[in-house]
């Protein structure tokens, strides 16, 4: 019950849109999507599962260390590069309030779906 409750208080703060004054800008968006994006997501992804692996890959393929980071930072390279190239074209055309629509939505129904199963 009390993740269904979550899911179901997520939705209500979903609704709730962001607000951020022009001068609380953070400085790397100025700059941005490339430089923000490596800010945060090196923020964000310290000490994460995929460090962690990469980690325990290098340790246990320690010939090969310097591949599997190589390979670890090619992969992410891969899989976040386009993402971001396309958020920071397209983001302009997004239609904000829809979309936390539609996520508060989602939320309540998997709240509601919790609680009852």
């Amino acid at each position: 019950w009390v993740v269904g409750l979550s899911f179901i208080a997520m939705a209500a703060w979903m609704l709730v849109p962001d607000r951020l004054d022009d001068d609380e800008m953070p400085r790397a968006s100025q700059r941005g999507a490339f430089a923000a994006t490596l800010i945060l997501f090196f923020i964000a992804e310290m000490g994460d599962k995929t460090q962690i692996a990469t980690a325990g890959l290098a340790a246990r393929f320690d010939t090969a260390a310097v591949a599997v980071v190589a390979g670890s930072t090619l992969g992410m390279l891969i899989a976040n590069v386009p993402v971001v190239w396309l958020g920071d074209r397209y983001a302009p055309r997004i239609p904000f309030a829809v979309v936390r629509a539609a996520s508060a939505a989602l939320f309540a129904l998997l709240g509601v779906a919790t609680l009852l199963w």
